[in-house]
């Protein structure tokens, strides 16, 4: 079938004994697809990737490669025969091989010829083409990381997985290196799978993200409904930056914040136990730094407590007259003092509301 997913997990547990490290996960990934797998540490994204690859067993569920079952409960196809390319944490090259030879690894079957020009193609399409002779003692970490790529990629593989790929690079690296990855998955055709705890990594590079916690999808969507329309509080903390303010429900479409009254769809959870139209219902609504407009002519004043420059915007703590504190992201040029009380507006296209915590 041609929309057949290459990627398809359903229903899947993993336990190191009593303990359940990934619950209920569910998820499928279409061919030439990035997914991304997104959580703080400890929230079983590597044991669930490592599940995915055929090295960890499944309590419950299955996991299908091309609409096959690879895992289920009492069965696990091997690794090696899983046609799955892996990009380990710490790129786990040969350090007796060359480059090229590592490249060569996986396309012993190959004659020659056919094997020397994959080699090649390869080099060229990852950046290496100069270093086949290096031995990756030699290599700098993004050029390590290149190598490991296209070993992963040389057999033609149904799927990459990749875990962590960047934690070992500096922040400069491993974010020019984030977008050439995803040139490089692209451009090769590949279906891939990727795991990091950095939300910048997965922005750049997967099409599709799942939030992992505490071993469960919170929500598996595009990188935009994650921000703007999370599925809950976990989410919306998670993702990005932003202040959770109170509020007051009014009615189904808007509610009322210190900064003014707030048009959109309000959840059904924080009208729970009002009357029907959810009129002084207690609720959070959660401003993220773009919502905060920084506009002079604006009656509205804020006084600013904090400011972390960052280049082109400085991202500003203000404090309003409440004592409530807010972020705004503003233009560098606008540069105000600490203690000065500036204008500000609010523009919220989406209303993020949550019923008020316990």
């Amino acid at each position: 079938m041609a929309d057949q997913p290459v990627l398809e997990l359903r229903g899947v547990q993993h336990a190191y004994g009593a303990s359940v490290v990934v619950r209920d996960v569910s998820f499928a990934l279409a061919r030439g697809a990035i997914g991304c797998i997104l959580g703080p540490s400890g929230c079983g994204k590597t044991t669930l990737l490592r599940g995915i690859a055929g090295f960890e067993p499944v309590t419950a569920g299955e996991i299908l490669i091309d609409g096959t079952v690879v895992t289920r409960p009492g069965y696990q196809l091997a690794p090696e025969r899983r046609r799955i390319g892996m990009v380990f944490q710490d790129y786990a090259l040969f350090p007796h091989l060359s480059v090229g030879d590592n490249i060569r690894f996986g396309l012993r079957g190959l004659a020659k010829g056919p094997r020397e020009a994959r080699v090649a193609e390869l080099a060229a399409l990852v950046g290496i083409s100069g270093t086949l002779d290096k031995f990756p003692h030699e290599l700098s970490g993004g050029q390590q990381q290149r190598t490991a790529l296209a070993r992963a990629l040389a057999p033609r593989p149904e799927l990459i997985l990749l875990d962590e790929p960047f934690s070992n690079l500096d922040v400069d690296l491993r974010e020019r290196l984030s977008h050439e990855l995803r040139g490089i998955i692209k451009a090769a055709g590949a279906t891939a799978v990727l795991v990091t705890h950095d939300q910048h990594e997965a922005f750049a590079i997967a099409d599709e993200i799942g939030i992992l916690h505490e071993g469960r999808i919170q929500q598996w969507d595009l990188a935009y409904n994650l921000y703007h329309k999370p599925a809950n509080r976990f989410v919306a903390d998670f993702i990005g930056q932003g202040v959770f303010v109170p509020a007051k429900v009014l009615n189904p479409r808007s509610v009322q914040i210190e900064l003014g009254v707030l048009e959109g769809d309000i959840p059904h959870q924080c009208r729970i136990g009002c009357d029907a139209c959810g009129r002084g219902c207690a609720a959070e609504v959660l401003l993220r730094p773009d919502d905060v407009v920084h506009d002079d002519a604006s009656p509205l004043q804020a006084e600013v407590v904090h400011k972390a420059f960052r280049g082109a915007e400085i991202l500003y703590t203000l404090r309003l007259d409440s004592g409530q504190k807010v972020l705004a992201l503003v233009p560098s040029h606008h540069n105000h003092p600490l203690g000065e009380k500036i204008g500000i507006r609010l523009d919220v296209d989406h209303v993020v509301a949550y019923a008020q915590a316990p």
